[in-house]
């Protein structure tokens, strides 16, 4: 049988935990704002509440703004009015400023 010395052990120094390896890679290849954008659009109904995510017919992102179709002229109207307030919960979900402007449809 083979005696292992040290030198095959010290790989455990370059063992990262899984989630700080893989928000590396997102940095690496610049894909942590697309998964943001993908996370706020998955989570619209738990940010927003149920009774906004029944209204609401589309979400989606392009360069930097949040766009989201209403089925409601008045709970258009009432985000419209709250868009600051929207930009604002959106982002502190997230950690980082995401969202530059909302367009309600």
């Amino acid at each position: 049988m083979k005696s292992r010395n040290a030198s095959e052990f010290s790989r455990k120094a370059d063992v990262v935990p899984l989630k700080e390896g893989i928000q590396a890679l997102l940095k690496a290849y610049r894909l942590q704002g697309k998964m943001n954008e993908v996370y706020v659009v998955s989570s619209w109904e738990r940010i927003m509440g149920r009774a906004v995510a029944l209204k609401t017919q589309e979400v989606y992102f392009r360069n930097n703004k949040l766009f989201v179709r209403l089925t409601s002229a008045p709970l258009k109207h009432e985000l419209f009015m709250a868009k600051t307030r929207v930009a604002e919960i959106i982002n502190s979900e997230v950690g980082e400023d995401i969202v530059q402007e909302i367009v309600f449809l």
